[in-house]
């Protein structure tokens, strides 16, 4: 959520000419003249609708906004799917804000919630099965959900290895582990389990960095900001407006190790996490120099983005830098928001993916394969479509099932633009759609993506998975001071696909961190990761999705496992679930 600033140096001698030619030819929502968004393709393929209201998926946000400009709240809006009960189909989980200051008055909001509104976070029952029909139930009372705090972002993830996932919420001034009692309700374990933080704290992830079976958590810290040091600041106009975060003393990200006995050790400093500061605001966790180890990637706001190396004894070393994968490819820290982790072009390669703010375009980092990075934003045509807006929640994800991972980015500003002083709450704009092109490009196709796509709204947080379970990735976007979305994918396709959950036995149950693959005959192995992380704020479906095109025989799935083992299961029936278990398969070596 940095400042703006004019780039003094081109990201391959055309960036100053795309800046122009996007903030000129658009308006704050991002679309030209014509009402379409700059670089938009027609794709008959895209199609999203949202459903929310009609499936009972009635959620608001509410910012707290009332004129005193306290930081936190333009930046919450997280949102998560889970299947807490166990039936096999997605529920959703989701931030719904509050009062920054309880010495604020509701009455003064410069947005009101609608009636029925309740503060803190809100679970919603999916009643798919039995029923067969997509339809949500608010269970949050039922299932002893309750934040007493100014929530921001949701991580998923089985801590205790118990078969029933477990959720993790961050806020400004306090987090919450709700342990998952497999009853539909859930129990607060903040304290005995030792992962309490009182500071502002954003994304956080459950990931097994040790590969000891349990999963760590990596909660990812903002800035020191409190409601006694809330700094007036103005915006270009003169006018009272958000502060940026090189205001505040940037904060370091904690790392807690689970001791399997339901509690966590804070290993931050042995880890050596303490040796970089950033205003933290996303994480993701993925193996990016193909040593087998897990590793960390923060996105930070305003500083460079750290690259977490894993050495394998616990501790992390720091290389975004000479990795290349810190700055834009100008050499300049951006406002760092969300982060996506991916295969491009099916290489097995992970790329990283994150969004920035306004004027600076979001910026794609291409990995060799050797964890060494180069920025491809311009020439894979993601830079002049994101140069008018500030993105948030993102992910790779196949909306159209052809076997390679398109991308999608929530929107929202946090700056007053002159243009749009007199509205309540000006910052509002587009979401984007990019479908790619067979890995050689991205395609702005939100246009083509008809009516989910053209909300104009303030969106923060994304998550992903198939909530109808129909073999097709939804989204849940998360609006800042608004209603929840979901975009239920309606792409017209025939190509096929196959979703698989793992069920880990010496790896954590969840199998967050393995490798899966899909084995094709005449093609390489497609490798998909299985993870929650990601995105903004949110934690999206561990189930791992494989789009694969039109041909439906495939000769099985390879699953590594976090622990180095790896197994195939043959004659895998594609157009379904599957659930995979560890020490079920065949053992597998890599010809």
């Amino acid at each position: 959520m940095s400042a703006v600033h004019t780039p003094t140096s081109l990201r391959g001698g055309l960036l100053g000419f795309f800046l122009l030619a996007a903030i000129s030819g658009c308006s704050q929502d991002g679309s030209g003249e014509s009402g379409r968004p700059v670089g938009s393709a027609g794709d008959p393929g895209a199609a999203f609708r949202d459903v929310a209201e009609e499936v009972g998926l009635r959620a608001f946000h509410f910012s707290g906004a009332t004129g005193q400009y306290f930081f936190p709240e333009i930046a919450s809006g997280g949102v998560a799917v889970i299947d807490y009960d166990g039936d096999g189909d997605l529920d959703v989980v989701v931030v719904t804000g509050g009062l920054v200051s309880p010495a604020e008055q509701m009455d003064r909001a410069i947005v009101r919630p609608p009636e029925g509104w309740r503060p803190g976070i809100r679970l919603f029952r999916n009643e798919l099965n039995p029923s067969g029909k997509l339809q949500f139930t608010d269970v949050t009372e039922q299932a002893k959900l309750r934040f007493d705090g100014y929530p921001m972002g949701i991580a998923v993830g089985d801590y205790n290895n118990d078969g029933h996932p477990d959720l993790f919420v961050t806020g400004f001034g306090r987090t919450a582990l709700f342990r998952n009692n497999g009853d539909g309700t859930f129990t607060d374990v903040t304290k005995e389990a030792g992962v309490e933080d009182s500071t502002w704290t954003s994304s956080a992830a459950f990931v097994d960095f040790d590969h000891d079976g349990w999963l760590d958590l990596i909660v990812v810290r903002y800035v020191d900001f409190s409601i006694k040091r809330n700094t007036p600041c103005t915006g270009t106009g003169g006018d009272r407006d958000y502060c940026g975060p090189q205001v505040f003393r940037p904060l370091h990200a904690r790392l807690f190790r689970n001791t399997g006995k339901g509690t966590f050790v804070d290993v931050t400093r042995q880890a050596g996490l303490l040796k970089a500061f950033g205003a933290g605001l996303g994480v993701a966790a993925a193996d990016l120099n193909g040593d087998g180890l897990i590793d960390l990637y923060v996105a930070n706001d305003g500083h460079a983005n750290q690259l977490w190396i894993n050495r394998g004894d616990g501790t992390f070393e720091e290389t975004a830098v000479v990795a290349g994968a810190a700055l834009s490819g100008d050499g300049k820290a951006q406002a760092g928001m969300g982060v996506a982790i991916g295969d491009l072009d099916n290489t097995g390669h992970e790329h990283i993916f994150v969004t920035n703010m306004t004027g600076e375009g979001n910026v794609f980092y291409r990995n060799n394969g050797k964890g060494v990075f180069s920025d491809a934003t311009m020439v894979l045509g993601l830079l002049a479509p994101s140069l008018a807006y500030t993105g948030w929640g993102t992910q790779f994800f196949d909306f159209d099932n052809d076997g390679f991972l398109d991308l999608f980015v929530a929107n929202g500003a946090v700056k007053i633009v002159d243009s749009l002083r007199g509205r309540p709450y000006p910052y509002q704009q587009r979401n984007l759609l990019f479908r790619n092109q067979a890995g050689k490009r991205f395609v702005n196709v939100t246009d083509a993506a008809r009516a989910g796509l053209a909300l104009v709204e303030n969106s923060r947080g994304a998550a992903f998975g198939d909530l109808n379970n129909d073999g097709r990735v939804d989204i849940v976007v998360a609006n800042n001071n608004g209603p929840l979305r979901l975009l239920l994918n309606e792409a017209a396709t025939k190509n096929h696909w196959l979703m698989v959950q793992l069920e880990g036995v010496q790896s954590n149950r969840m199998g967050l961190g393995s490798r899966v693959g899909v084995l094709r005959d005449g093609h390489p192995t497609l490798w998909r990761r299985a993870h929650t992380d990601g995105s903004y704020l949110s934690a999206s479906d561990h189930r791992v999705h494989f789009g694969l095109g039109p041909r439906a025989a495939i000769r099985g799935v390879v699953v590594r496992w976090p622990t180095g083992n790896a197994e195939v299961w043959e004659s895998i029936p594609v157009d379904r679930i599957v659930t995979l278990r560890e020490g079920t398969g065949r053992r597998w070596q890599e010809h």
